[in-house]
């Protein structure tokens, strides 16, 4: 996949075959129009393209509403990366580019630079100032500018049964499981591990503490989970406590990682950790010795989960 900063970076193809939307997660339901356009590219002997924004268009429109996503652009990149897409377009948005009517979008973007002649589309999307472009437009527009149009039915969408919504309600409610099914990938959180209080070596669970690189990025709610940590191309089981640490008086959130069955030195470094369990919620305990009866628990049910993946 080649990715282009900048529609004016963009060297027009002879047959495009585009979309256009945010894709944040790139979840099965965004796959679902993903795997129709590459078909449809090979199809006509064409390229796929997808046109998308940075940052999202809510954080320019709505600065003022608080705004979770499920990807920064680099998972974004990497997730799209998986999908067969040839091209991806990743265009700044502005206030002044969302004012482009969406006749101009069309016809300068799609069209003229991109060098659209297939255009799939998501049910009900919406494009241009204000939302204006739809469906019906776009029909209008394609005998006008020499390209076609799919849209991708409502039932075809909801065949997934899968909305960024559901996924941000079930990761809000803890339930990585059922997000991640939702996502058809393990929901990850990216970020570089920093100095902690290192209270967990004390005990024997030392802990990366990772600070996560994207402010916009949507937490799950607090617990304690199972999951696999990232880090200079390895992969190691671990479980991880996000939130505060009541045993400890400290309200806090933070993401604080341990590594099963291996201590390696990670602090400085890049790292990536996929949920893929819940364990428990977060829970005050007497002592330290109770806590740590606890986390051991959690490190052997961890160990079973993870040796079922």
């Amino acid at each position: 996949m080649k990715v282009t900063y900048g529609l004016e970076n963009f060297q027009t193809l002879s047959c495009a075959v585009a979309t256009t939307g945010t894709f944040d997660g790139v979840h099965l339901g965004h796959r679902k129009i993903l795997n129709q356009l590459v078909a449809k590219a090979r199809e006509v002997h064409g390229e796929s393209v997808l046109l998308t924004f940075s940052p999202h268009p809510r954080l320019v429109l709505q600065p003022d509403v608080e705004l979770e996503l499920l990807s920064s652009q680099k998972e974004k990149i990497a997730l799209l990366e998986k999908t067969g897409l040839d091209h991806l377009i990743i265009h700044p948005f502005t206030k002044e580019f969302s004012r482009t009517q969406s006749l101009d979008f069309v016809r300068e973007h799609l069209v003229n630079t991109i060098g659209v002649k297939h255009l799939v589309i998501g049910y009900d999307h919406h494009f241009g100032r204000n939302r204006e472009g739809s469906f019906e437009h776009l029909k209008e527009f394609g005998p006008i500018y020499g390209f076609e149009v799919e849209e991708i039915a409502a039932l075809d969408i909801d065949e997934v049964n899968v909305s960024s919504t559901k996924i941000r309600t079930a990761l809000a409610e803890g339930k990585v499981e059922l997000a991640n099914n939702y996502l058809g990938s393990t929901y990850s959180i990216s970020g570089s591990v920093v100095k902690g209080d290192q209270i967990g070596r004390t005990i024997g669970f030392p802990t990366a503490n990772i600070e996560c690189d994207f402010e916009h990025k949507l937490l799950p709610a607090d617990g304690v989970y199972a999951g696999l940590l990232h880090v200079n191309g390895e992969v190691y089981p671990a479980m991880a406590n996000l939130g505060g640490r009541p045993t400890l008086k400290s309200a806090q959130r933070k993401l604080e990682v341990h590594c099963i069955g291996i201590e390696i030195e990670l602090y400085g470094a890049d790292v990536k950790f996929e949920l893929t369990h819940h364990l428990r919620d977060i829970q005050e305990f007497d002592n330290l010795d109770e806590l740590k009866k606890q986390l051991a628990a959690d490190k052997s049910e961890a160990t079973r989960l993870l040796a079922q993946k």
